[in-house]
């Protein structure tokens, strides 16, 4: 019984990995980071970003699909 519930477990922790990699668009690209400005900000520069970054990210497309925001109630 306790190897059918970790198989079960398992599986439903790697379809749900599949379904969050697919929603993230990762694989879709030949590289992790859009390019070299947005590889030098996720490695060094995401703690003190500046307007000239955000303007950056705009510009380039560093970053995938958009999440809406929704306010707590």
């Amino acid at each position: 019984m306790k190897k059918w519930i970790i198989i079960a477990s398992l599986a439903f922790f790697l379809f749900g990995c599949g379904h969050a990699a697919r929603e993230s668009e990762l694989f879709q690209h030949d590289s992790l980071f859009k390019n070299m400005d947005h590889t030098k900000f996720s490695l060094w520069g995401y703690r003190n970003p500046t307007p000239e970054t955000m303007k950056k990210s705009g510009e380039q497309g560093w970053w995938g699909i958009e999440v809406p925001h929704v306010p707590a109630k």
